[in-house]
């Protein structure tokens, strides 16, 4: 949630307020500014988040993976500003940010915000020296090539806004209900608030995500069509192997309908086996992927390191219906044919 103007001022009732929603778990202050990060002759930009590490851990997992040690250092410190000053402010840096400005863990860093001092000769953006206290990585190059979190105090003083934040992150007990959740918030903040929620966020992701999710139905199902095909022709080649043997049972009194079950149970046995033995090793293969990241992609170019796995019983479901449906339709004109054989034509020349 953000404010409409330059930002939220008094927000500790607010927030204590908002934490009070239906269906909000936690919520954490922060403040967001562009900055420039440099190390010597190398630079890059940011976006800094000012952060109460406590609260920020019980609405977000992107620290998770920081420098063991790193996030106590953001914890808020109790000293006066002319005892802070004594020492360089620590600071988190993406693990690709931090390779981009060449900077290692202990290494000083110097942050340059457009909020700068007005001059006689202008604006002069303001620098400010901090020390790298850890990097994470998250595996979303997005964050870990343009994000860093520092106290929410050491923040305000940068950008020289005292007791100011610029959004409140929530955390919800249901992710589908997001939207109702968002204005109930806004409802209980008052006017000249405005929420955000991930659906909204991404959008357009989530529509590539859709489409492709299609796509990938449609070749699932086009490989099963061509398994099916194989079964079809298999059982045929059969029929026809075995016609003398159909014409001998049926004339000791086997009924048509009876042939035609044999082989319908034969075709089912076998995409049963097919798609048993399919859901093991794929749901295996999922688990070994999802586990252990053997399938690295380009994050430059994906926004993820590692292809990700989320095998869904309900997938399953459906690719072993269709799977399972499509062969048994692949049965019926074997059946059928076998079904038709008659045993005076077939033993004519026997």
């Amino acid at each position: 949630m953000r404010v409409e103007g330059d930002g939220i001022r008094n927000w500790q009732p607010l927030l204590e307020r908002l934490r009070h929603v239906p269906h909000v778990t936690a919520a954490s202050p922060g403040l967001y500014e562009q900055v420039l990060v440099a190390r010597g002759a190398r630079d890059g930009g940011a976006l800094i988040e000012g952060i109460l590490p406590d609260q920020e851990l019980t609405v977000s997992e992107l620290l998770k993976t920081a420098t063991p040690g790193s996030l106590q250092e953001l914890q808020p410190q109790p000293q006066p500003a002319s005892q802070l000053n004594a020492e360089l402010p620590p600071i988190l840096l993406g693990k690709d940010l931090a390779e981009t400005v060449g900077a290692t863990v202990g290494d000083r860093v110097t942050l340059i915000s457009p909020q700068g001092e007005m001059t006689p000769y202008g604006v002069i953006p303001k620098w400010v020296p901090f020390r790298l206290a850890g990097i994470f990585h998250s595996g979303f190059y997005q964050y870990d090539a343009q994000m860093g979190f520092m106290r929410l105090a050491d923040a305000q003083r940068l950008f020289g806004e005292p007791d100011l934040l610029s959004v409140i992150s929530f955390k919800v007990d249901n992710l589908d209900r997001a939207p109702q959740i968002a204005r109930d918030i806004e409802q209980e903040a008052g006017k000249g608030f405005q929420t955000n929620n991930w659906m909204e966020e991404n959008r357009e992701l989530f529509k590539a995500l859709k489409l492709e999710q299609y796509v990938t139905f449609i070749i699932i199902a086009l490989i099963v069509i061509v398994a099916a095909l194989n079964i079809l022709i298999a059982l045929t080649m059969m029929v026809m192997e075995k016609t003398r043997d159909i014409a001998v049972m049926m004339s000791f009194g086997v009924e048509p309908a009876q042939v035609r079950r044999i082989f319908l149970v034969q075709g089912l046995l076998i995409s049963l086996i097919g798609t048993v033995v399919g859901l093991v090793l794929g749901y295996f293969a999922a688990w070994a992927g999802g586990h252990y990241h053997f399938i690295h992609l380009s994050a430059e170019v994906y926004s993820i390191d590692t292809l990700p796995f989320a095998p869904r019983v309900l997938d399953g479901v459906i690719v072993s219906a269709v799977s399972i449906g499509i062969s048994l339709l692949a049965t019926l004109y074997p059946s059928y044919a076998a079904s038709r054989v008659l045993p005076a034509e077939a033993l004519r020349y026997e």
